[in-house]
């Protein structure tokens, strides 16, 4: 499995991804190398990455508490004062070892120590190893409000090494499939047609491949998200609104990220059908796909009003307008189209049908 390259660093798999991390420590001769974990990942990851590290360095273990729950500046404030206590200085840097929020959690950080030290994603989740750990986002939440605060800031490379998800439950490994069903849906059509037969998580690791291989192209082309990037986005619209509300509504249990961007997707296939074309063969597609891998979940008037009200800070807004990504069919994507709200509504009610 070849390494996957961007003009600024590289993505690295299996063995390869600790033969390319040896090499690059042994020639940056970092100050100190801080590793930032969680307790599951300090558990259940760490011992076997280190195994795999030659040469004496400098470490320091640095864990914060796990969940989406802690992304946010007071968790960053707590890291950046562990780094300042430990003479961190502005030839260290931070190997993040961990799903989704350690990665974009710990890039984050890393960017803004010292205006900058290098950090390296190591995702253990197959969430972070499809879409968090590449294409250069970083960030925390606002309150519940999902990546309001970060920065696009390339890693100096990431390690995928499908061994960690051995780690990982059914729920979490479900959750992550969602997002490369997304690359499918925005992309490639025949990459959707072939996860739909995927019955379990043993040989994932040529569709991890796949996915990469997609989110790459689209980052390669627009590294900014002016234009193509944007379809990244689809299911993620109403999909982060939804996963906000559970985040913070004490009558939910919290949705996993990929749970609430499935919803999304069924929501926005709907929008497609009725403003951008999508046939309602392929609609029906996507609702029996979703609902046959992702649990149906509730929504009363009050729970679809709040999450309407949570659209106007998605990050694709601009001049006061809701951008949405649809489809004009299975792997063939519109960016930046305006959606009534009755429709929005409509939306719900198909889910719910």
């Amino acid at each position: 499995m070849n390494s996957i390259t961007t003009p600024s660093y590289a993505v690295h798999f299996n063995q390869i991804a600790y033969a390319e991390l040896n090499k690059h420590l042994s020639q940056s001769k970092y100050s100190k190398i801080f590793i930032l974990v969680d307790e599951n990942t300090h558990n259940y990851c760490l011992p076997t990455f280190m195994a795999h590290i030659n040469g004496d360095y400098d470490f320091e273990i640095v864990e914060i508490e796990e969940g989406e729950v802690n992304k946010n500046i007071h968790t960053c404030t707590q890291v950046w004062e562990v780094l300042s206590e430990l003479d961190a200085d502005r030839k260290s840097a931070m190997i993040n070892l961990g799903g989704g929020v350690v990665t974009d959690l710990g890039g984050f950080v890393a960017s803004c120590f010292k205006r900058g030290i290098d950090f390296i994603n190591v995702p253990t989740t197959l969430l972070s190893m499809v879409d968090a750990s590449v294409g250069g986002k970083t960030g925390v939440d606002l309150g519940p409000l999902k990546n309001q605060i970060g920065v696009i800031n390339q890693p100096q490379m990431v390690l995928i090494v499908p061994e960690f998800l051995k780690t990982l439950n059914e729920r979490q490994l479900q959750s992550g499939f969602a997002e490369m069903l997304k690359h499918g849906l925005i992309r490639d059509a025949a990459y959707w047609e072939n996860l739909k037969t995927v019955l379990d998580f043993e040989n994932i690791a040529d569709f991890i491949y796949t996915s990469v291989t997609i989110k790459n192209e689209v980052v390669l082309q627009d590294p900014t998200e002016q234009n193509l990037r944007k379809i990244l986005n689809y299911g993620h619209t109403l999909g982060h609104a939804i996963e906000s509300y559970f985040l913070e509504s004490p009558k939910h249990d919290l949705l996993l990220h990929g749970e609430a961007i499935a919803i999304g997707m069924i929501l926005e296939g709907y929008l497609s059908f009725k403003l951008t074309g999508l046939p309602a063969s392929e609609l029906n597609d996507i609702k029996t796909t979703f609902l046959a891998r992702y649990q149906k979940t509730t929504f009363t008037k009050t729970d679809i009003d709040t999450i309407l009200t949570l659209l106007k800070f998605d990050k694709k807004n601009s001049h006061g307008n809701v951008n949405f990504v649809l489809l004009k069919n299975i792997g063939e994507c519109a960016i930046d189209i305006k959606v009534p709200e009755d429709l929005l509504k409509e939306a719900f009610e198909y889910y719910a049908e």
